[in-house]
Formats: C-alpha cells, structure tokens, sequence
C-alpha cells in the first residue's frame, strides 16, 4: 500500500502490488530456510505453496477488503492518520482471523508443522519423503 500511495497509482494496481508482494515475500520466508537446509530448489518451491498460500490468501482478502472498506483509506496520504490507521486496522484483523487458519494447518501436521521436520529431518534427504506429506489430506 505504501508504494502505490507514495507513487500515486491506481487503487486497483496498489492493491495489486501489496497482494503481490505479499506473495513473494511470504514464500521467500518460507523458501530460504528450506534452501539453507539443503532442500532443492524446486521442493522448496512446492513446500512453499503448499504451506503458505491458504494463510497468506486469507490475511490478504480479510487485509484488502478492510483498506477498501475504510472511507477514503485508499485515497488518504502517507502524511495522513488515516492511512496508518487503517493500515493497522486491516493488518490487526487479518492476523486475528488468519490465525484459526494456521491453527488447524498446524493441528492436521501440514504447513509450517511440516516444514519444521525439515529442520529436524536432515534436509534435503527428509524433504523427499515429506513433500507428499504437507499437501495430502489428513486421516
């Protein structure tokens, strides 16, 4: 939101960016550590949709529809109260409702609960055994 603003685009690409962004830096956060534990690339990338994108896709729409909700937020200033505080608003409201969203990934073993056996399983060698394990559904 920040970048769109200080540039003056569009509500529409604004929006854009942030969700994009959002998307790439989520997924970076995820995927580093994987590579630093000798993960291939390409496992790396799976793991990291598989576990992120239900928890940043929700963050992002309760996020986005917040900002858009809030009169005159999208149109407000970086020098504006408004702008920061719906900002907060959105970010604060989307983690309380992202946060049953990760709690039952969490409960059922997948997201980032599988990606913690990477660190504890040996890398690259533990990842070939747990891709299938992060994305199948659960007994």
């Amino acid at each position: 939101m920040v970048i769109g603003t200080r540039f003056g685009m569009s509500n529409a690409l604004t929006i854009g960016i942030s969700i994009s962004l959002a998307f790439v830096f989520g997924y970076g956060f995820t995927t580093l550590p994987l590579l630093r534990a000798e993960v291939p690339l390409f496992q790396a990338a799976i793991i990291a949709l598989a576990s992120d994108t239900a928890s940043i896709t929700s963050m992002e729409i309760v996020d986005n529809l917040v900002i858009v909700g809030v009169p005159g937020a999208l149109d407000a200033g970086l020098d504006s109260a408004l702008f920061w505080v719906t900002l907060a608003l959105s970010l604060g409201i989307a983690f309380v409702v992202t946060v049953p969203v990760n709690r039952e990934l969490l409960r059922r073993g997948r997201g980032h609960a599988a990606i913690h056996r990477f660190h504890e399983g040996g890398g690259h060698r533990a990842a070939s055994l747990q891709v299938g394990r992060i994305v199948a559904p659960s007994n």
